[in-house]
């Protein structure tokens, strides 16, 4: 079964409503699949079996979801265009795109909460702390807040940090958790996905500033709100040297790790590199 499969599998025994279909529409758009896909990476350089990670794979993908449900929605970012499609408010309506993304969430730790493996626990409660209060939830707070102001670079990458740097942090972690790693191992990855979400966030900026909607998949909504972002404080070849020096030393720091092959995260981080949306 491959990922794509497995993801929606979760739903076979669940009640038939506009909910699941709506749940069913947001996670089968055409996703990088990158959290997913990071947490498989650490799972195989530790020389790890990553299907024992599925259900943690799948719960990161859940959780983005609902996430980038929520986002669009009027309330916050008021997008129409998502993963190349309607977004989940337009296709359904505003209510259900609320439940739906509701759903997903608590999906995520049904099924997680039903995993065997012995240290299932610490890896649930990273999940919740990286996507909860104060993390992700924390840095669309600061989001929002900061619609009004003024900020410094300092101010936009603590919402990056936080808004986009903590969920992919959390499957390097949840991964290092899953391979029995000591806490100041997992602390480490934990970091390095900050650094390489705050990359990413950059480097999403740019694409929003030089690519249209179309290619991107989605609307450029922070550009029409006129957001602020680290490339409209450093310039766009300032913000390009920044991305390209982060991603470099997230590899750095990952060579560091003795007992782990890094080919195929490195895979995953060079194919990041060049994406175009």
């Amino acid at each position: 079964m491959d990922f794509e499969q497995l993801l929606v599998s979760y739903f076979n025994d669940d009640t038939n409503s506009k909910v699941k279909e709506a749940c069913l529409y947001a996670l089968q758009g055409k996703g990088k699949r990158i959290r997913p896909r990071l947490l498989y990476s650490v799972l195989e350089g530790y020389h790890i079996d990553k299907n024992i990670g599925n259900d943690f794979a799948c719960a990161l993908e859940m959780i983005h979801t609902y996430s980038l449900i929520h986002d669009d929605l009027p309330a916050m970012d008021d997008d129409t265009l998502r993963r190349g499609r309607a977004t989940c408010h337009i296709a359904f309506d505003e209510a259900t795109a609320i439940l739906a993304g509701d759903a997903l969430l608590t999906k995520a730790f049904e099924i997680t909460s039903k995993n065997p493996i012995n240290n299932s626990i610490k890896a649930i409660n990273m999940l919740a702390s990286c996507a909860g209060i104060n993390g992700m939830i924390y840095g669309q707070t600061l989001d929002i807040e900061a619609e009004s102001l003024k900020l410094d670079y300092e101010q936009i990458k603590k919402i990056h940090n936080h808004k986009t740097g903590c969920l992919l942090a959390c499957p390097l972690a949840m991964a290092a958790i899953i391979a029995l790693k000591n806490d100041e191992t997992v602390n480490k990855w934990y970091n390095i996905g900050i650094k390489l979400g705050l990359a990413f966030q950059i480097q999403d900026d740019i694409l929003d500033l030089i690519s249209d909607s179309e290619t991107l998949g989605k609307s450029n909504s922070d550009i029409e709100n006129n957001k602020q972002t680290i490339c409209t404080i450093l310039g766009i070849d300032e913000a390009k040297k920044l991305m390209l020096d982060l991603y470099e030393e997230c590899e750095n720091e990952i060579l560091s790790f003795k007992d782990f092959d890094a080919k195929y995260i490195f895979e995953i981080i060079d194919s990041l590199k060049v994406r175009k949306f």
